[in-house]
């Protein structure tokens, strides 16, 4: 939520601003009443829209009993809305959600270069222990189907919140149990409640795909559980002290078209099914959805499979096979510097002119140019990103829009389960057939990656058309 100071400002406006507009547009039965005569709102004031909903058959101005005033933003010069925020606001809000996201992503990776130590305190195999981030994973996966209903009904906000509150105590519980089984559960909830964060966060801006890589491939370099619970305290605390709330005045009659829509429980009928739909009879989801599957096996494979490569195999020492992460990381970071040239090639593209769509898939460049170059560490760190960057932007912005939602949570769900079971295979994978051909075998998954960015742009159009949900080639 935003600071207090600020959070009484704005209800101040908007109480000032219903005072002053004393006839509303209303609705009742059988017929509508629109006032002619409202109020301009000033310079200094908040210019919503607000329908008044019937009540008990009796439309009154000031909703009385169960009536409720739903608001929308209205207009380019609304302050309250997300795209009319000025740069510093904007600014402050990607920091705040991309170090929540950061912190939650680095306890997914806390641990691979602690696989040894762990497993000899539980007495468990080394296989055994990738369990623990498995289950991390298999938890976002699960999470992810219930993230969207959430998030409609109930807000963004109250959501990461929430459930970032109850991931803190599992990852305690991770650090402090003293069993095996305990640490998995504890892992599957970190991972659960997680899923929240991780699932659905706009990941096409390069700021926010940057936390979501970077904190993976830093986090074993630092990592452990004391390291990950400061991070994520901290992530927790500056997000709920000014990290902006929807709910403004304080005053329960005003509300969303969201809020009014539907319940969460029915929400979550007609939502739940959706996300394996859209896998299966959404090209464009489907196609993507095994794309980022194949990236992010290459990813976690990675994770797993350094500390068995670097110290197994060549008796490198933690802090130089620690280097090998910290060059996946220094490669996202790199390409996220340039992601001012690229904002600006598209805004170019578009005459500046304020609103005007693009063609989505001009979002892929980054991945066309990226994907041929999957090669060293620190190379692999921008291809990821690049890659990451516009299969994000090519959904939500410019395919699916209003079910952006949807289409995200559907490739969560499959590559984060794809991803857990590759976690469990790739130490007895290294060790069976030998870290020369299990490379092969990954770099073979990688040349099946370099052919996707250009069919998107050949067929990107023809795969729309076809699909009911996603923006066709006229929209």
């Amino acid at each position: 939520m935003w600071s207090y100071v600020q959070y009484r400002r704005i209800g101040r406006d908007l109480q000032r601003l219903a005072n002053k507009e004393p006839k509303i547009a209303r609705s009742q039965k059988g017929q509508d009443l629109v006032s002619d005569d409202l109020e301009a709102p000033k310079a200094d004031s908040y210019p919503l829209s607000t329908l008044e909903s019937k009540g008990n058959g009796h439309a009154t101005a000031r909703c009385r009993g169960e009536d409720r005033i739903v608001l929308r933003v209205e207009g380019d010069d609304d302050p309250l809305g997300p795209k009319n925020w000025p740069l510093t606001a904007r600014c402050k809000n990607i920091a705040i959600l991309s170090f929540l996201i950061f912190a939650q992503a680095w306890a997914g990776a806390a641990e691979p270069m602690a696989n040894k130590t762990a497993s000899a305190e539980f007495g468990v195999s080394q296989v055994a222990e990738n369990l623990s981030t498995a289950m991390y994973l298999f938890g976002i996966g699960s999470g992810a189907l219930f993230a969207g209903p959430l998030f409609e009904t109930v807000g963004r906000n109250p959501t990461y919140l929430v459930s970032t509150f109850c991931y803190l105590f599992f990852v305690l519980g991770s650090a402090l149990t003293p069993t095996f089984r305990g640490q998995v559960v504890c892992r599957f909830l970190v991972g659960l409640f997680s899923s929240a964060t991780l699932s659905i966060n706009g990941s096409s801006g390069p700021i926010i795909a940057w936390a979501n890589v970077a904190a993976p491939a830093i986090a074993p370099i630092a990592g452990g559980w004391i390291v990950t619970l400061i991070i994520s305290s901290l992530a927790f605390l500056v997000s709920f002290l000014f990290l902006p709330e929807m709910r403004i005045t304080g005053d329960s009659r005003y509300v969303s078209e969201h809020a009014e829509s539907a319940s969460f429980i029915r929400k979550l009928r007609q939502v739940g099914p959706l996300p394996a739909k859209f896998l299966t009879q959404e090209p464009v989801i489907a196609v993507f959805g095994g794309y980022l599957t194949l990236l992010y096996i290459l990813l976690f494979t990675f994770l797993s499979g350094f500390d068995y490569i670097f110290k197994e195999t060549y008796q490198l020492s933690t802090a130089l096979t620690g280097s090998y992460f910290a060059s996946i990381a220094a490669g996202a970071t790199f390409f996220t510097l340039l992601a001012p040239g690229l904002y600006s090639w598209a805004r170019w593209e578009t005459e500046f002119v304020r609103g005007s769509s693009i063609e989505p898939e001009f979002r892929l460049w980054p991945a066309l140019v990226a994907a041929p170059d999957s090669g060293a560490c620190f190379v692999f760190g921008m291809v990821i990103i690049a890659i990451y960057v516009s299969s994000y932007e090519y959904i939500i912005d410019g395919s699916y829009e209003d079910h952006s939602a949807i289409g995200l949570a559907s490739i969560t769900i499959l590559r984060y389960l794809v991803a857990g079971g590759m976690v469990m295979a790739v130490r007895p994978m290294y060790g069976g057939i030998g870290t020369h051909w299990t490379m092969t075998l990954l770099g073979c998954i990688a040349v099946m990656l370099l052919p996707a960015p250009l069919a998107f742009w050949r067929y990107g159009r023809k795969l729309r058309s076809r699909s009911p949900y996603a923006n066709g080639p006229d929209d």
